[in-house]
Parts: structure tokens; C-alpha cells; sequence
């Protein structure tokens, strides 16, 4: 088959099936882009579980005169007191680190992280109470510490972050399943429109299918143009969702991510670039095998 022939009739079938071709990019194109979403998404929770969970610290706050838990019994807690749990915490072999932040500390870190938000103001220095911030050298051993220092002599409560930390990422698996699966139903909508556009240009062009098997053509020589115009607009689509995503991974990702001290928590346009590839070669492998499927039974040729 003679390339120029093939682009003739590509170029043809477009042009007559364009309200069609034009469908079958933004469809594709919706689908990809929630398929990318959700697979970026999930991208994104495994490299934020690996950079938050390397940091989990449990917080083990000590009691004040105000602390209303009763193993403080209205008493804020003793030097002795602090030191006994300090030395206790270091003798751990799951304890890596054990950072010691006043009241004053506390406060400071609590303003700079919520600098923007009006719940700033309502806080005073002794509202958020000293306390103990404890670096494991297991993130999932949190439960030693809890066990051992819960209701200990001076100890108000104790926090740990990785109980937060696992429904933020749970919520984001669910959401992740879900976008997959919208994708999922996209690329079958996609494949569908795939198929009523093969068949309705199959229709159109019946005549010149007739006259090409009267002058001998090849099963593939009718073929080809076909599958050929659902692989252009299906990679056309691809390519506008890439686009998409390349385009939420800057100015969303990045320029939100470079706003704040945590860069490198967050994916980025590489990792769309990385994903592309496979896009492009899943939505090709759907086009080929919906055009094939189609025109065996359409055209039975």
C-alpha cells in the first residue's frame, strides 16, 4: 500500500466523519486525563507516605496547671518529672531523636503555620502546652511509646501522627479508585464512539469499499485508512490531556509546592512525561483492536 494513498484516504475520512473525529478526541482526552489523574494521584500519595512517614513524631505532651486530664491532677509537671521521661525515652531502641519544645516554642511554630488563618489570633503563649517530640527510628513501632507513657507521671496526652496520617492517605486511595474507574468508564465510552464512527464512515464510503474489492484491494488496503484514522485522533486526544496534566502539574503542583517548604513532597511535570509514553501506547493498542473488531464485522472484510 502506497503511503500517499493511505494519507489520501486518511485525510478524506476526516474530513467527511470530522463532527465525529472531533468527539472521539474530546472523549478520549477526558478519559486519559482522569485516567492520568488518578494514577498521578496515587503517584503522589506514595511519595508524600515516603516523606511524611520518614518525619511521623509522636508528641507527648506534658501536663500544665489548666490540664484537665486526671493524671495531673491540676499540676503542671516537675523537672524530675521531665527529666525521668527523657531519659526513659532515650533509653528506647526505638527512639531515635527526642526534641524537647516549650510553650513558647510552641506557640511560634503554631503562628508560623497558621499565619494566614484567622484561628492565628485566638491562640496565646500556654495555650498549646510543652511538650516532647519524638523521632522513631520505625514509624510503625508509635505504639511502644504509646503504651509506656500514656497516663505516666507528667504527661497530659500523647499524640502520634501517623493515626492522621493513614485516613489522609486512605482518603486519597478511595479517590484514586475512583478516578481510575471514571477513566475506565470513559475509555469504553471512547472505544464505543470508536466504533460508531468506524461504522458510520464504513457506511459513507461503502461505494468506494465496493469498487476497491471489484479492482482486487487487499483486505488491509480497505483496512488500514480506517485504523489509521481512529490511531490520529485517539493520540491527538492523548496528547491534549498530557497537555493537561502537564499543565496542573505547573502551575497547581509546583507553583503551590514553591510556596511552601515542602518541594519535595510533592510529583511533579516529569513524572507525567514518565507516565506519557504508556498513555499513548494504551489508547493505540484500544484504537487498533476496537478498529479491527469493528470493521471483521461491519465490513466483513
Amino acid at each position: 500500500m502506497q503511503l500517499r494513498f493511505l494519507l489520501s484516504e486518511v485525510r478524506s475520512g476526516l474530513r467527511r466523519n470530522l463532527s465525529m473525529a472531533i468527539s472521539v478526541v474530546l472523549v478520549t482526552m477526558v478519559s486519559m486525563f482522569l485516567l492520568g489523574l488518578g494514577m498521578l494521584a496515587q503517584r503522589q500519595a506514595d511519595t508524600m507516605k515516603g516523606y511524611w512517614y520518614d518525619r511521623i513524631q509522636v508528641s507527648i505532651y506534658l501536663c500544665t496547671e489548666n490540664s484537665l486530664q486526671p493524671n495531673c491532677e491540676g499540676r503542671a509537671v516537675t523537672e524530675a518529672q521531665k527529666t525521668a521521661i527523657q531519659d526513659q525515652l532515650k533509653a528506647l531502641p526505638e527512639v531515635k531523636e527526642v526534641f524537647y519544645e516549650s510553650e513558647q516554642e510552641a506557640y511560634d511554630r503554631f503562628k508560623e503555620q497558621f499565619r494566614n488563618s484567622p484561628i492565628a489570633g485566638n491562640v496565646q503563649v500556654g495555650d498549646i502546652p510543652q511538650s516532647l517530640r519524638v523521632q522513631l527510628n520505625d514509624p510503625t513501632k508509635f505504639d511502644v511509646v504509646t503504651s509506656q507513657f500514656d497516663g505516666a507521671p507528667g504527661v497530659a496526652t500523647v499524640q502520634d501522627q501517623e493515626k492522621v496520617l493513614s485516613k489522609f492517605f486512605t482518603i486519597i486511595n478511595y479517590i484514586t479508585a475512583f478516578a481510575v474507574l471514571l477513566a475506565a468508564l470513559m475509555v469504553a465510552c471512547a472505544a464505543l464512539l470508536m466504533a460508531t464512527t468506524i461504522r458510520q464512515a464504513a457506511f459513507i464510503r461503502r461505494r468506494e469499499i465496493g469498487i476497491m474489492r471489484l479492482v482486487g484491494a487487499s483486505n488491509w488496503t480497505i483496512r488500514m485508512p480506517f485504523i489509521a484514522e481512529m490511531v490520529i485522533v485517539s493520540v491527538l486526544g492523548v496528547s491534549l490531556a498530557v497537555g493537561l496534566l502537564v499543565a496542573l502539574m505547573q502551575f497547581v503542583f509546583n507553583e503551590g509546592a514553591s510556596q511552601i517548604a515542602l518541594s519535595q513532597a510533592f510529583i511533579g511535570t516529569t513524572d507525567v512525561w514518565l507516565l506519557a509514553p504508556w498513555m499513548v501506547l494504551g489508547v493505540t493498542t484500544v484504537a487498533v483492536f476496537t478498529s479491527l473488531a469493528t470493521l471483521r464485522r461491519y465490513l466483513r472484510v
